[in-house]
């Protein structure tokens, strides 16, 4: 599990025949988890300049190769004693999306991504989303996208202040909202839940 709050802008060295090397001060050790551009990878070999990662099948299906190329956004998974902030990532990538508009306003700069429309319910105003690993807060949703305000220190600090209009993102959805639409979508039609029981299954996790 993830917070979504990047550790480190670590470099790729390498990407070929599914093996990602990536150049970085973390000190890894072999079989940990780590997600680099919010993509849970596994540490398979440990360098003295960093680590090499597997990339699955799955994921190569879904990620663009791009993503896994110059500097990239790195957060180690969360020990047992860490503190908990950001919010709760799985590392799963549910779909790209595309900038499609960036808007400076005074104290922060809006950012407009467009996704395929399936994965909207999931996108909830005022929720959590992961883009590229970064956890953040969407303002609005719209039929086919959404927007996010971000604020000048997570600009800086982040990859961010490099996208442009047309730049693929990783987008990691709401866990709740997926929980939640596939149990709705998966019962019975003999038996519908109710919003006392939504209500329990959110207020459980």
């Amino acid at each position: 599990m993830f917070t979504g709050l990047i550790r480190e802008i670590a470099t790729v060295k390498r990407y070929a025949n599914n093996i990602l090397t990536v150049q970085s001060t973390h000190k890894a050790k072999l079989g940990d988890s780590i997600a680099v551009n919010g993509v849970c990878l596994t540490v398979i070999k440990v360098n003295p300049d960093g680590f090499d990662l597997e990339v699955a099948d799955e994921t190569r299906s879904i990620v663009p190769p791009e993503k896994f190329t110059g500097q990239v956004h790195i957060e180690p998974a969360m020990q047992m004693n860490d503190r908990f902030e950001g919010h709760i990532v799985q590392g799963h990538v549910d779909a790209v999306g595309v900038v499609a508009r960036i808007t400076k306003r005074e104290n922060g700069t809006d950012f407009i991504i467009e996704v395929d429309p399936k994965y909207i319910a999931h996108i909830i105003p005022k929720g959590s989303i992961t883009i590229d690993g970064i956890s953040l807060t969407v303002n609005d949703v719209y039929n086919e996208s959404f927007r996010l305000t971000i604020i000048p220190h997570t600009l800086e600090q982040t990859l961010m202040h490099t996208y442009k209009v047309g730049t693929k993102v990783n987008i990691e959805t709401d866990l709740f909202a997926r929980y939640i639409d596939h149990i709705l979508s998966h019962r019975s039609k003999k038996k519908v839940m109710g919003w006392e029981e939504v209500d329990a299954i959110a207020m459980s996790y």
